[in-house]
């Protein structure tokens, strides 16, 4: 399992994804699930991506090969007009995957379920972020729908509803961002860190700002610590219930 969301704000988008894949107890590995392509001044794109591993990766990689691929095949991501278009082709190429790894001798193709996040901007158009399905389709954020998680979702989706707000900074953002994480890896073994995150300016046109949170960081073993006395004191301030 994982937990990865992307978010709309006024100031641009964010992305956030944990890194831990487990077969079971013993088999804990950590890769990579935020993938991203520059055009500097034309597009950036991002892909945040949960589910089975070996579909996630042959997804990208198939992506990856059709920027390489000659010149009469259909358009690859770096050259599709609109962001809905790119929605287009990944979804294509996710459902295409599942479908050929579910034929290789699975009776059923639910082992190789994925589920995706896209975001990004092209020159002309404002950025769009996209949450996109195992069997090919997929749904755009709006102004009631801002934010998509994928993976793990129930135990970070309350602080986003209680506290997201379009107009928030950046670093408002990764601080909310941040509790919803802890709160999913306190609660589930599944999902942990490193924390991979991603910041795109609006009508910036280049790949965002990248960082990454170890375990042991610093600014997130603070912000932990600092959410759940927070919550110890405003349950302390709470009307008393009287027996």
């Amino acid at each position: 399992m994982t937990y990865a969301v992307g978010m709309r704000l006024k100031q641009g988008l964010v992305f956030m994804s944990d890194t831990r894949t487990n077969a079971g107890v013993d088999n804990i590995s950590t890769f990579e699930k935020m993938f991203s392509w520059n055009v500097p001044g034309e597009r950036t794109i991002t892909l945040l991506t949960a589910g089975n591993l070996a579909t996630t990766q042959s997804t990208v990689s198939m992506l990856e090969e059709r920027l390489k691929a000659p010149e009469d095949r259909a358009p690859s991501i770096l050259e599709a007009t609109t962001m809905f278009q790119v929605a287009s082709i990944v979804a294509e190429t996710l459902k295409d995957t599942i479908e050929l790894q579910s034929r290789a001798g699975q009776e059923a193709d639910s082992a190789f379920h994925a589920t995706l996040i896209l975001g990004g901007q092209i020159k002309g158009a404002p950025s769009r972020l996209f949450m996109i399905y195992p069997e090919g389709n997929f749904i755009e954020a709006g102004r009631d729908t801002p934010f998509f998680q994928i993976g793990e979702t129930k135990y970070g989706r309350p602080i986003l509803v209680r506290a997201y707000d379009p107009e928030m900074s950046f670093a408002d953002a990764v601080k909310l961002l941040l509790v919803s994480f802890d709160s999913t890896i306190k609660a589930n073994l599944s999902v942990g860190a490193p924390l991979d995150l991603m910041l795109y300016d609006e009508d910036s046109f280049t790949e965002g700002a990248r960082s990454r949170f170890e375990k042991d960081d610093p600014f997130f073993r603070s912000i932990s610590e600092g959410w759940g006395d927070a919550l110890k004191s405003a349950l302390s301030h709470l009307p008393e219930y009287e027996l």
